[in-house]
């Protein structure tokens, strides 16, 4: 219950944004950060509870992206309908990827790099085939109305992404605390042991691949609606993965509130160098990075995950001896 009451707090606080402010760059601030928390929370079910590691989850994004443009715009969908179908795809790219990878044991780093080669094949296939527009990509029309999951403003889009990271949370905050998350969180600490006691590891990592890519395909979907474009480099670029599991590392694995803290926090972070630093090409970065070192240094476990780890250890007590004068 405590989760549930921080969580309805947290929405029901980002909700009442448009109420108190009107500025575009505000809304269009809170939306984006949302954004890479949806993207955050997907990675945290899966490398965070689960304990496999992808470096590849922009193959989900960018099946749930394609997926929202071609329903529409090939298959004459509703957005709406089409979000639906959208996650449905990208777990089931995710449930094929993780039938392959982990029905042979692959976990580690030679998982991370399958979820890689895997987002490069998909980025691949997009450049060659006609129905993703090729390497040119694929523009929606403009429609503006709700029913079209097209808004006149920020507003509708922020609602509309914050709901998906209530979701998200809502299924972090049921895998801290259902049988399932227990289930997950053994095999991530010590998978021989869970299968042990009766625990299937195969179909437990197998469900939560599974979420864990349904989440990240709303996030590809929410961005075509957004920005009305997606190609290969986009949708299956490595830069969304690392944006996912940078921020969640950053904020806390296996953690609530950690993807959402270093999702804050990060984008909080680039938006800042980028506005003071921008006029010198580099410099931004070169700041951003050294911040993000310094807080993987000294915030080992994530911003939720404790406090700062001690730069001093305390010196014990000397103890008077035979040999000690005065």
């Amino acid at each position: 219950m405590k989760d549930l009451a921080s969580i309805a707090v947290f929405a029901l606080v980002v909700a009442c944004a448009p109420l108190v402010t009107n500025s575009g760059v505000v809304l269009n601030f809170i939306m984006m950060a949302l954004y890479a928390c949806l993207l955050a929370q997907a990675w945290n079910i899966l490398g965070g509870f689960g304990g496999q590691f992808s470096f590849g989850h922009a193959l989900f994004f960018g099946t749930g992206a394609y997926a929202q443009a071609i329903l529409q715009m090939q298959g004459g969908l509703n957005p709406w309908v089409a979000l639906v179908l959208a996650l449905c795809l990208s777990a089931a790219v995710g449930l094929f990827v993780g039938a392959l990878t982990f029905r042979y044991g692959l976990k580690g780093s030679y998982f991370a790099l399958v979820t890689l080669a895997f987002a490069e094949v998909f980025r691949v296939v997009a450049v060659s085939v006609p129905f993703t527009g090729a390497g040119v990509g694929l523009m929606l029309p403009l429609r503006e109305s709700a029913a079209n999951m097209q808004f006149g403003s920020r507003v509708g889009y922020l609602w509309l992404v914050l709901a998906m990271v209530t979701v998200a949370l809502l299924i972090s905050a049921w895998l801290r605390h259902s049988r399932f998350g227990a289930y997950l969180q053994a095999v991530r600490d010590n998978e021989d042991a869970a299968r042990a006691v009766g625990v299937d590891p195969f179909r437990i990592k197998l469900v939560a691949i599974g979420l864990s890519a349904a989440v990240m395909g709303a996030g590809g979907a929410f961005y075509v609606q957004v920005f009305q474009y997606i190609d290969p480099a986009i949708a299956y670029g490595p830069g969304t993965s690392v944006e996912a599991l940078v921020a969640a590392i950053v904020g806390g694995m296996g953690t609530l509130w950690g993807p959402v803290l270093g999702a804050l926090a990060l984008h909080f972070l680039g938006d800042l160098t980028r506005n003071l630093f921008g006029q010198l090409p580099g410099i931004n970065m070169m700041i951003y990075g050294t911040v993000l070192v310094l807080i993987i240094m000294f915030l080992p476990r994530g911003i939720a995950g404790g406090m700062p780890i001690r730069l001093w250890r305390r010196r014990p007590q000397h103890k008077p001896g035979k040999d000690d004068h005065g």
